[in-house]
């Protein structure tokens, strides 16, 4: 057999999608291992794309995106997150996953250091490590409230340290970062001369109504800031994939031209359909938002009732649950979970060496499989108790 590429060879594939196909097979499997919504795609977001195929809009459009679609775009970063983004900023991408990935491939050279929190978004240190980066891990602490610590941060940077990657509302946190510390994470890379690549795709999901998110860009003065949004969640979208990424003119001209080899140019029909969202009513987008508020409040009840210990999300669709492995791994934990309780969870380890010890469940599942799936759990972590006391 002729040689695979080592670095595609050696990224290790994500646990998640391993329980996520084990899962599948099984049909009544109670499903909390992914943020997928429970709810289709709002109707008139459907109609806009079904009236656009219609229309004959099915050809290739422009690598950073309809221009249509990047002025209505430019009008909701300015209502929605609070800072001006003209639309020669903004870069429209198959899904924000793609956003990332470009950023990254704009922003490092081999060897060049990124600054990554754990429990942090699981594809971050791969996609770093495919582009020859390395990552540096930063640690974020539960009695913390999950929020990155300015000064910790300091003792990490060396030479070859080129990008903070920040994520609020943090997967799997839930963690919302205030606006003193995005203010002075802004400011900790003006010191150091660093890229902050913001992950803000759950920026209309904030589930604490005492919380608000506050976005990177609002601090941006030296044009340092990359923030990266999606469609997926907030609209149940997860398979038109559309993504966005908000960049300063030098870095966006780039990430229009990795587009052509990459992937030429995003899907017009899904373009379409972001703009149907971005026109049409908010009243189903608000009723997701509240439907999620509940199962938060839901989960945390059962899981506290139950004996789980959790951590709070004040935003997303994720909580974390203190778990008990005896020795296994996080993985396997995770496996035996689901062939004994039939129940899918996503392992702790996977967030990096800060998850362990956790395993994140979806409040994107509805809610009757949410309390059914938490009491599950709490009754597989008693039989643990029981087998090992």
């Amino acid at each position: 057999m002729n040689r695979l590429a080592d670095r595609a060879v050696s990224l290790p594939r994500s646990e998640i999608r391993v329980l996520f196909d084990r899962a599948a097979a099984r049909a009544d499997t109670i499903r909390l291992e992914v943020g997928e919504p429970s709810f289709p795609t709002p109707a008139h977001i459907v109609a806009g794309a079904y009236e656009a195929a219609r229309a004959g809009h099915t050809g290739y459009g422009p690598n950073g995106g309809l221009i249509e679609l990047r002025e209505l775009l430019s009008e909701k970063v300015e209502k929605v997150d609070g800072f001006v983004a003209h639309p020669e900023r903004i870069v429209v991408t198959p899904g924000g996953m793609n956003a990332l990935y470009s950023t990254y491939f704009a922003l490092l050279n081999p060897g060049d250091e990124v600054l990554l929190p754990t429990p942090g978004f699981p594809n971050m240190d791969g996609m770093v490590g495919l582009l020859g980066g390395n990552p540096v891990f930063y640690h974020l602490e539960a009695a913390e409230g999950y929020l990155p610590d300015p000064e910790r941060l300091e003792r990490l940077v060396t030479g070859r340290t080129r990008i903070l990657f920040l994520n609020t509302p943090s997967n799997p946190t839930g963690a919302v970062f205030p606006a003193s510390l995005m203010r002075d994470l802004v400011e900790f890379c003006n010191r150091h001369n660093l890229w902050l690549l913001s992950d803000e795709v759950y920026d209309e999901l904030v589930l604490d109504e005492s919380k608000a998110h506050i976005a990177a860009g609002i601090y941006d003065e030296e044009d340092r800031v990359i923030t990266v949004y999606s469609f997926s969640k907030v609209y149940a979208m997860t398979g038109w994939r559309v993504g966005y990424a908000v960049a300063p003119p030098a870095v966006a001209d780039l990430l229009r031209k990795l587009q052509e080899p990459q992937v030429s140019c995003p899907s017009t029909i899904s373009q379409k359909a972001a703009v149907a969202a971005l026109r049409g009513p908010r009243e189903p987008i608000r009723a997701m938002l509240d439907t999620y508020r509940r199962r938060r409040s839901a989960a945390i009840r059962t899981a506290t009732s139950a004996g789980l210990e959790v951590v709070a999300p004040a935003g997303t669709l994720y909580m974390l649950v203190a778990v008990r492995t005896r020795g296994r791994s996080m993985f396997r934990f995770a496996l035996d979970l689901l062939d004994s309780q039939g129940v899918s969870v996503a392992p702790g380890s996977v967030f990096g060496p800060g998850g362990e010890g956790y395993v994140r469940i979806s409040l994107a599942a509805p809610e009757g499989q949410i309390t059914e799936g938490l009491g599950r759990l709490a009754e597989a972590c008693r039989q643990e108790e029981l087998v090992h006391t």
